[in-house]
């Protein structure tokens, strides 16, 4: 397997269908309620509440709550169904996955009793933040073929680049155009060489305008989508408390995503004039991303009933590194009778590393203990994602994709309450959640709302609980970017069945 190294600057009008798009800047920008089964159990209504080591991602002052030194360990199975509708024909998918959730611990130094500072607390906590892993299948009779997508890309593109030249193999020119033009000649190239589109004029070497070879508005398309990945935090924190009613905290984040999305589009049509009757058209992506974020939070014991709980989330910027590959079969027919073409160039292009700053956030929280027999909590937290922000901003495909982000994208308000009651050693809880969508349409990614419950039992030094976290949300997909943008209609519910183990001291 070869690998193209495409540069920005060559790519600046045709990564529009494969990468740095709104939707992968949102899989960076957005975050799942993860971590510990009772942070998750109360819907991570957390931010005046501390103690929980899950709750210092969202307030680094929650490490000053804890007592003594406290470690913990959090499995997940994840559950998610998915109805796809395509053209008015629904399918359903489903699929399980068992993920490391959550480990950390903290260790509190007790200050000396002259001292209004009570404590200093240290903690390091891992959450996966999100997990990435999804499925569907689409299929459906669309009015748009995939050509489009390969004709919309060959325009402007000289036929001369287009033909193998003496010597020359798929593999070299796929490799040559890559290296020379950029991922949008690749694309021309697939279409040209499996015939999906011809030039006007095959007898000018200059020719930049093409047409289809498939006719009609009637196409049978199967779209299957798989992606396997996880974001994940890993906090550095300190603490401290100051006359046990003030309670300060700092987070060092080091982010880390790994994402791996494969689709496939099939596309079969009868229609009268149609050179090609049968596309097979594979993707693969790969995306490594690293980034950074800081934190300040606070809790405030207003008095022995009420805590409140404010914190600042710093942007998080991130350095990503993409790597794809691509292969396409057509099956058509002509006055010599049937013939298959397959078109596999065996090339991983290799994207130059780009940047993107997730915007930050404010989140303010308040909490009523009802001494020892149980809490209600309520967080609220807002972010603006049309200041999500690709770079270098002086690169022109990415000017263009962030005033598209600013046309696109709006503010987000999510709203999280809690409750837990204890009955002795026993522990019951429950929460809801409510996230806006952060489309201005409302309608290419929904809000999401999400419901969980859970119990956990205390031996002293030793705890378990478990949570069931369920959310559903609704959003639209375009199969493609660019030609073929018919959207699948998908309403997906993630059930989650969390365990987690703590140990102190």
């Amino acid at each position: 397997m070869k690998k193209v190294y495409i540069l920005v600057a060559l790519m600046c009008v045709t990564l529009t269908s494969y990468a740095q798009s709104i939707a992968d800047g949102l899989r960076l920008g957005t975050t799942d309620i993860t971590g510990t089964a009772r942070f998750r159990a109360l819907g991570g209504a957390f931010g005046a509440l501390g103690g929980d080591l899950s709750a210092i991602g969202i307030n680094p002052a929650s490490s000053a709550i804890f007592t003594r030194g406290t470690t913990s360990f959090t499995l997940a199975v994840d559950s998610y169904n998915s109805d796809v509708n395509y053209f008015g024909t629904t399918n359903n998918t489903s699929d399980e996955d068992v993920s490391f959730n959550q480990a950390g611990g903290v260790f509190i130094i007790e200050a000396s009793p002259s001292s209004k500072w009570n404590k200093i607390a240290l903690a390091f906590n891992y959450d996966r933040s999100a997990n990435l892993d999804d499925q569907f299948f689409a299929s459906g009779t669309g009015d748009i073929s995939i050509a489009n997508y390969f004709s919309e890309f060959a325009q402007g593109v000289p036929l001369d680049l287009l033909e193998l030249q003496s010597g020359e193999s798929i593999t070299s020119l796929y490799q040559f155009l890559g290296e020379q033009e950029g991922f949008g000649a690749q694309q021309a190239f697939l279409g040209f060489q499996s015939f999906i589109i011809d030039p006007v004029d095959f007898s000018d070497p200059n020719n930049t305008t093409y047409t289809s070879n498939i006719a009609g508005n009637s196409f049978d398309q199967q779209y299957s989508f798989l992606s396997e990945g996880y974001n994940s935090k890993a906090s550095f924190n300190i603490g401290a408390q100051y006359d046990e009613r003030l309670s300060f905290g700092l987070n060092l984040n080091s982010h880390f995503a790994d994402y791996t999305q494969s689709t496939q589009l099939v596309e079969f049509n009868d229609n009268e004039g149609s050179l090609i009757n049968e596309v097979r058209f594979q993707n693969s992506l790969r995306t490594i991303s690293n980034g950074f974020s800081f934190q300040l939070g606070t809790i405030v014991k207003v008095d022995q009933n009420v805590r409140v709980g404010l914190t600042y989330d710093s942007p998080t910027w991130y350095t990503i590194s993409e790597e794809g590959t691509q292969r396409i079969t057509t099956v058509g027919s002509d006055v010599d009778g049937d013939f298959t073409t397959s078109i596999d160039p065996r090339v991983t292009n290799i994207f130059q590393d780009y940047e993107l700053r997730v915007p930050g956030k404010y989140a303010g929280s308040i909490a009523y203990l009802f001494g020892k027999k149980g809490l209600i909590s309520f967080d609220y937290s807002y972010s603006d994602f049309s200041n999500l922000t690709f770079r270098p901003t002086n690169d022109p495909f990415f000017q263009e994709q962030n005033q598209r982000i600013e046309n696109t994208l709006k503010d987000v308000s999510t709203f999280k309450v809690g409750g837990e009651y204890r009955i002795k050693e026993w522990s019951l809880r429950a929460g809801y959640r409510f996230q806006e969508s952060p489309y201005e349409d409302g309608e290419t990614v929904g809000d999401l709302t999400g419901y969980s419950f859970g119990a956990g039992y205390n031996w002293g030094n030793v705890k378990f609980d478990f949570a069931v976290d369920r959310s559903e949300q609704d959003r639209n997909q375009a199969l493609f970017n660019t030609g073929l943008t018919s959207q699948a209609a998908i309403q997906r519910d993630n059930t989650a069945f969390v365990a987690t183990l703590t140990f102190s001291l």
